[in-house]
């Protein structure tokens, strides 16, 4: 995945996590729940309204749209549970404004309603991601095989259409929210995980339900609005006069390399800079300091060793060759800050298990009681709480004959979609998934990291080398990537949710429901946005193109080294892997001991990794985000606070929009009439001279 889960969810950890955690250590005067005291709590039934679900679904597509677009070009997904939240105010906020004018207004806009959009739209989305679109799905085309000289026999290829991989998501999607659900009551209430994007969430709702967090959020849809306004007509100025072929903007060389080999400049690209915008700091000059030791210095470096290291005749896409070292280098980096978070992440869940199993007050079973009888006073929210969020109770055999049922069908089902991946390796899989999709979601409740990329690279090392090359392991390791990806993933989003949920008074069922509409919408919104991609654009896939899908090649890497071992690595590019991977782990060790102050200055590993192979185009660009709004903090930092997050999604959604036209104009063979393109001097000496000639 690009900036993988893990990444991914370092950085909410950072901001969203940040916040809440500040928020706790204040004693708050006012209670939120006493606010709302006057306000009826609907039954969950009326939380799952019509109008909810048609709000989602649109938002559902936009969101798709621009993962999709992430995941084809950087890999980077932020966190958009923020605009989510707030569009989906937004919409509805609106409708019953109208509906109340004329008079037909039955039912009022509810924070509970507001966080099951939240919810539907964020899991249909997560789809777009976990889904393996950018990764391990399209990693199993013959589009990706071909830029790699290692098993691409048709055993180890399978190309993507629409009727398999709709089947395969909705036979895979499901079975994590079954596999946690008797464990909430353990996770939300005994045990009181943080998990701090979802409480993070629910403050932001609770807000916007209160007379002057709704000025603020009309106030913050204004400035979105604005910015998506600009955004999309940015992305067309950008089609229409620099989207010919082989037309690219201010591509400016840096370090005398040239920009097409190198892809070392500033494309003026909305979304990179909006999602600069919202990733910390740190992550932006991670970014930009690996683009720099990677193609300003390492690349140059071990292309002049062209003909002593490897043939100077092979084709640039050749892994025995340039190719090799940025592909796998960059596999190594990723390789070994996973491995350092897994055991940091798992060490952390094991002694807050033991910490938890030891209290002598606590309580493990999952029953109906909310504390034991010994525990203190407890305030007036969290006694409000836990009252509602126990009274609409799911019951566990309903989980368990769910999670069964699914396997079932999954087991008998996924052998058909990839005859490569046996059904005594599924079994495994899902007799070992319950653990660590418990693993996953307690982890992320600790730390708000989330494993799940990881989980999957472990099943592709795991299944593929159990299938072997000769029986197509690499596209079993890639099946077995997805299966365990989606187990994982989606259980710790539940868990999330059901902390949003908690803390809004939202019914658990109405949490529960919305993810599993919101994961069914996923499961055919996400595949027809792939396929109109794949379909739209001729060049789809390939390195050079408008969308490369640069972490389609890596996965599939992945496999092929899990499957046939060190064999594909060009000379001395084993000896570059072990420094980086370990290289990776010792700089995640010293972040850990100098202290959270000293390590804003270091580098993350994971980050650094990702322009090593994909370029540094993004980097600039989100470094530019960072600019912005490291100076508009200066300037006004209470207004940059308020607004930045709504700024930043306006060009985010904006630019992500314009996919859609632009993807069908090049459907029906429409191409922008202009192309403008900056040169180098000395690149524009050679036009003049050809077109003199």
């Amino acid at each position: 995945m690009g900036m993988d889960s893990n990444t991914r969810d370092q950085k909410v950890a950072m901001e969203g996590g940040s916040y809440v955690l500040e928020q706790e250590d204040e004693k708050e005067e006012t209670s939120i729940e006493k606010i709302f005291e006057a306000k009826e709590v609907p039954p969950w039934q009326r939380q799952v309204t019509v109008r909810s679900l048609a709000v989602s679904l649109v938002l559902a597509v936009l969101f798709t749209f621009i993962v999709m677009k992430l995941n084809f070009t950087t890999g980077i997904i932020p966190s958009l549970n923020v605009s989510a939240g707030l569009l989906g105010f937004f919409f509805v906020k609106t409708w019953t404004k109208l509906l109340h004018r004329a008079g037909l207004l039955k039912q009022p806009f509810t924070r509970q309603e507001n966080t099951v959009i939240q919810t539907c739209v964020v899991a249909s989305s997560g789809i777009a991601f976990s889904g393996g679109f950018g990764s391990y799905l399209f990693g199993m085309s013959e589009i990706v095989a071909k830029q790699s000289t290692e098993a691409n026999d048709p055993k180890n290829i399978k190309n993507p259409a629409i009727g398999w991989i709709i089947g395969f998501l909705f036979v895979v999607s499901f079975l994590g929210l079954f596999s946690v659900l008797p464990l909430r009551k353990i996770m939300i209430i005994d045990f009181k995980l943080i998990y701090p994007s979802g409480t993070a969430t629910a403050h932001l709702i609770n807000s916007f339900h209160t007379p002057q967090g709704a000025k603020l959020a009309k106030k913050q849809v204004r400035q979105l609005g604005k910015f998506f306004s600009f955004s999309f007509l940015w992305g067309f100025f950008q089609w229409f006069f620099t989207g010919g072929d082989g037309c690219g903007f201010a591509e400016f060389p840096t370090f005398g390399l040239k920009a097409h080999e190198h892809k070392f400049f500033f494309d003026f690209s909305a979304t990179y800079v909006g999602v600069g915008m919202i990733c910390p700091y740190l992550i932006n000059v991670s970014l930009l300091v690996g683009a720099i030791l990677s193609w300003g210095i390492m690349w140059p470096l071990i292309d002049a060793k062209k003909g002593d290291w490897f043939s100077a005749d092979l084709s640039p896409s050749s892994l025995h060759g340039l190719q090799g070292y940025k592909v796998f280098i960059a596999i190594a980096m990723i390789l070994g800050d996973g491995l350092y978070n897994f055991v940091k992440v798992l060490g952390h869940t094991l002694a807050g298990l033991y910490k938890q199993v030891s209290r002598k007050d606590t309580v493990l079973p999952v029953n109906s009681r909310a504390y034991p009888e010994n525990t203190p006073a407890i305030s007036y929210d969290e006694q409000k709480r836990t009252e509602l969020f126990l009274r609409d109770q799911i019951p566990n055999w309903f989980a368990i004959s769910g999670y069964l049922a699914i396997a079932i069908v999954s087991i008998i089902t996924l052998p058909h979609i990839f005859p490569q991946l046996k059904w005594y390796y599924i079994v495994v899989i899902y007799i070992v998934a319950p653990v660590l999709a418990f693993c996953n979601a307690y982890g992320c409740g600790l730390t708000d990291w989330s494993l799940a990329s990881t989980y999957g690279k472990l099943a592709i090392f795991t299944i593929g080398a159990w299938a072997g090359a000769a029986h197509g392991g690499v596209i079993a390791g890639l099946a077995a990537c997805g299966v365990m990806m989606n187990i994982v993933s989606t259980a710790s989003d539940l868990m999330q949710d059901f902390k949003t949920g908690y803390m809004t008074l939202a019914s658990p069922r109405s949490m529960f429901v919305s993810q599993v509409i919101g994961t069914a919408m996923g499961c055919v919104i996400s595949p027809c946005v792939f396929w109109l991609f794949l379909k739209a654009f001729s060049d789809f896939g390939f390195p050079d193109s408008q969308y490369p899908a640069p972490y389609a090649l890596v996965y599939r890497n992945m496999s092929i080294l899990g499957v046939e071992g060190f064999s594909a690595l060009p000379k001395n590019c084993l000896t570059l892997c072990y420094v980086f991977f370990f290289g990776a782990m010792v700089i995640n060790g010293i972040r850990d001991a100098v202290g959270k102050k000293r390590a804003s200055f270091i580098p993350l590993p994971m980050a650094m990794a990702i322009p090593f192979y994909l370029g540094a185009y993004f980097a600039i660009d989100m470094c530019v985000g960072s600019l912005i709004l490291f100076i508009w903090r200066k300037v006004n930092k209470a207004k940059a606070d308020a607004f930045a997050p709504a700024v930043a999604s306006g060009l985010i959604c904006g630019d992500g929009i314009w996919t859609l036209p632009s993807s069908i104009l090049a459907l029906v063979g429409v191409k922008p009439p202009i192309c403008m393109k900056f040169l180098s001097s000395s690149a524009n000496e050679k036009v003049d001279a050809f077109l003199n000639s």
